[in-house]
């Protein structure tokens, strides 16, 4: 079973999602709480898989609420307001809900959830993890959370980081099967990027500071799903 945790103010907007979760035989709903402060004490006596947070509550934000975690679940942010994507993101959050949200839409959401969830358990990793960039030289230790981007360079990959550029001796594809599919999204054959790190987009190209990276035809959709931007 996969274990969730409900926070929002709104005592209607709780049971919609608890009634959402009914339709999984794969979810548990462990607890439904209106308070970010009252979630925090649930999340340190209780191993929660999903937390199906809303941002704007009193006395602390569902973005505070996180940033305060030493260890995150899979997040799925469920909001009113649009403006909060790409600060939700930045967060590694799995997905990004704008109510009033669908059902299918919801479903969407779970199902990336517990698919990071099963691959984590699989590699044994947890979503913060390390890279390990192997070349002809040395084996480097990379933490995922200074990745800017990846570009394949015919049979190797080069890892741009917020330090500096490694090439990597495996395939863009390889090492993409070692990424967390909530914190890095395929943009182009060539490209996969941090979404954490993406400052500005147009329709052809993401930038990430002054780093810009073409946006191919095929994957737009999932890049901007990826950064919560998806329309309902």
């Amino acid at each position: 079973m996969i274990d969730c945790l409900i926070v929002d103010d709104s005592p209607i907007a709780r049971d919609i999602i608890a009634g959402f979760c009914g339709f999984s035989p794969k979810l548990r709903v462990l607890a439904s709480l209106g308070q970010a402060l009252l979630a925090r004490q649930e999340l340190e006596r209780s191993k929660i898989d999903i937390l199906f947070l809303d941002i704007n509550m009193p006395v602390l934000s569902g973005i505070e609420l996180v940033r305060t975690l030493p260890e995150r679940p899979q997040i799925i942010f469920t909001t009113a307001y649009s403006e909060y994507a790409v600060e939700a993101f930045e967060l590694s959050a799995c997905d990004y809900l704008v109510k009033p949200f669908s059902l299918e839409r919801f479903i969407k959401a779970t199902d990336k959830a517990i698919q990071n969830i099963e691959n984590q358990q699989g590699s044994g990793l947890s979503t913060s993890r390390f890279l390990f960039v192997k070349n002809d030289r040395a084996t480097h230790r990379v933490d995922t959370e200074k990745i800017l981007y990846l570009e394949a360079n015919r049979n190797s990959t080069k890892v741009v980081t917020e330090d500096g550029t490694l090439l990597s001796s495996l395939s863009l594809s390889v090492i993409e099967k070692q990424l967390s599919a909530a914190q890095f999204v395929r943009v182009h054959r060539s490209f996969i990027i941090s979404t954490s790190k993406v400052t500005s987009f147009q329709n052809s190209k993401a930038f990430i500071g002054k780093n810009e990276i073409p946006l191919g035809e095929n994957y737009k959709s999932g890049f901007t799903r990826a950064i919560g931007l998806e329309k309902l």
